[in-house]
């Protein structure tokens, strides 16, 4: 059902203890209306009310770093699990043993809301307002809209924008990517709200132990900090990344390396990071980046089909679809609304994390780079590196640039601006009156078997090839059908005797396959 607003729910968690651990039932009766359509709200779930032991299991010892997290919370260094929240949205399926982290509040849903399917899957109507890390070893698998939860996410109405609700009310999920990112990154985007594991059920695990221990680690008085500026899941984010295998320096933070879409467990250094929680105080948490688009050219009617080349635009993460015909598009974006809790000044870093370095400009518009101009030209697909050198070749259609906060002595977690291409189209450029200009396009990717999404793209059994006059202006272009027939066309996408042209679905069953008709 597609959500009117982002819906977010504020859950009351009742005390009780079952088994060796605390679990809290969450019913429809607990959901309060936060005063906007499909809002849900309930103060009482604020983190104080969620009371637990803070304890540690004797098997979570055996694990990276546990024995490290053992002796900080005996210490009195680190408060442990009071106060946090695991929930598994799998029915069991890929679940934290309730014995292994005694003092953690386990989530659960009352027989109503599992009625509801409330419970499972990827959580896009709800928001828990307290620390919480959960996982969903789940994915789509049948039909076109076969994906992962996080693409899932990425191209739902309202998905992105529910993410981000999450992201800063301290909950972080993880999710696998189940054969979106194998051979070829199918992501439309990159985004720090969520964590995706490489493989499929149960690759999340080794990534909800670290993430749970590391927000273990945190004193008291840090967490609080960060629960009060609601930077709980962007500075797991930060330091997640921060101490994956190969990223030694603030340097190897802000390069592609440190910010893959889709996350491999063996590069996970728990004990890395459960050192960088316990020595974080409340005077060096990290600053909390935010994104706007001030101009840019991309558009919300593009393309032969004019649809909108704006996937999402959330304060963390900022999504486009080249659709256009042109060669180089550009944007201004600003990061002017980033703060830091403790009031430090921040500069800010722009990086490219992924592309063709010839094929971008990225150009700080002051001297503490709180605004940059990003220029951008087509990418075709090409390859991208995985940190292990056993990994197939993964390829990809997409930009990601990074930008990274600063105040002195943190970085904040990363925010991004991602394009993506439309390579299942075969597009040639060519230098015309000393411009690139686009002279054809080859839309029968279904006839090719090329791999593309077919809730953001499509895909047509013609190839059009482009017309310009003397000065380089577009004059129309010549369509040629499967057969070889060709028909002109004028620049507006009627045909060149007036005619409009009208495109529609080829077969219901398969519909991002269309065909075209002329009045």
């Amino acid at each position: 059902m597609t959500l009117l607003r982002v819906c977010i729910v504020f859950l009351l968690i009742c005390l009780g203890q079952v088994g060796p651990a605390q679990t809290r039932m969450v019913g429809p009766d607990d959901l309060k209306p936060f005063g906007l359509p499909g809002v849900w709200f309930d103060a009482r779930s604020a983190p104080e009310a969620v009371a637990g032991a803070g304890a540690f299991g004797p098997g979570a010892k055996r694990m990276a770093g546990g024995t490290q997290l053992s002796s900080l919370i005996a210490r009195g260094k680190a408060q442990g699990f009071s106060g946090l929240i695991y929930e598994n949205r799998d029915r069991g399926h890929s679940t934290l043993p309730q014995e292994l982290f005694p003092g953690l509040v386990h989530l659960q849903y009352d027989a109503e809301l599992i009625r509801q399917k409330a419970d499972y899957g990827l959580a896009a109507r709800t928001v828990i307002a307290a620390p919480l890390v959960g996982n969903s070893s789940t994915a789509l698998t049948r039909g076109l809209g076969a994906r992962s939860l996080m693409r899932l996410a990425m191209t739902i109405p309202l998905g992105p924008e529910t993410a981000y609700a999450q992201y800063v009310s301290d909950s972080l999920y993880l999710y696998p990517e189940h054969r979106d990112h194998d051979s070829r990154d199918l992501y439309p985007a990159n985004w720090p709200y969520m964590v995706t594991s490489q493989g499929s059920s149960g690759s999340d695990q080794p990534f909800l132990r670290a993430l749970l221990m590391t927000l273990a680690a945190f004193s008291a008085e840090t967490r609080a900090k960060l629960v009060e500026t609601h930077q709980i899941a962007p500075t797991l984010q930060m330091i997640l990344r921060r101490n994956m295998a190969g990223i030694n320096s603030d340097a190897d933070y802000r390069s592609g390396l440190a910010h893959p879409t889709v996350f491999d467990g063996t590069a996970l250094r728990p004990d890395r990071m459960i050192a960088h929680a316990a020595a974080m105080s409340p005077d060096t948490v990290p600053p909390r980046l935010r994104l706007r688009v001030e101009s840019e050219e991309f558009r919300t009617s593009a393309g032969l089909m004019e649809r909108s080349e704006l996937l999402f635009t959330t304060p963390s993460a900022i999504a486009r679809l080249w659709r256009d015909y042109a060669f180089r598009r550009e944007m201004v974006v600003s990061a002017e609304g980033s703060s830091d809790a403790n009031g430090k000044p921040l500069r800010f870093h722009w990086e490219l994390l992924r592309g063709d370095p010839g094929r971008i400009r990225i150009e700080p518009l002051d001297d503490e780079g709180r605004r940059a101009k990003l220029s951008i030209d087509w990418h075709d697909e090409y390859a991208v590196s995985r940190p292990r050198r056993d990994a197939p070749v993964l390829l990809t259609s997409r930009v990601d640039i990074g930008v990274f906060a600063d105040n002195g002595t943190a970085q904040s977690a990363p925010g991004f601006v991602s394009v993506a291409f439309p390579t299942h189209q075969r597009r040639s450029y060519e230098m015309r009156e000393g411009h690139m200009r686009l002279t054809s396009i080859d839309y029968d990717a279904a006839s090719r078997s090329a791999e593309f999404d077919p809730r953001l793209f499509w895909s047509g059994a013609w190839r059009d090839e482009m017309d310009y006059d003397d000065l380089g202006r577009l004059r129309g272009w010549l369509r040629r059908g499967v057969g070889g027939e060709a028909t002109a066309f004028a620049a507006d996408g009627m045909l060149s005797d007036g005619r409009m042209v009208h495109y529609d679905v080829e077969n219901p069953a398969l519909p991002m396959v269309y065909t075209w008709h002329a009045d």
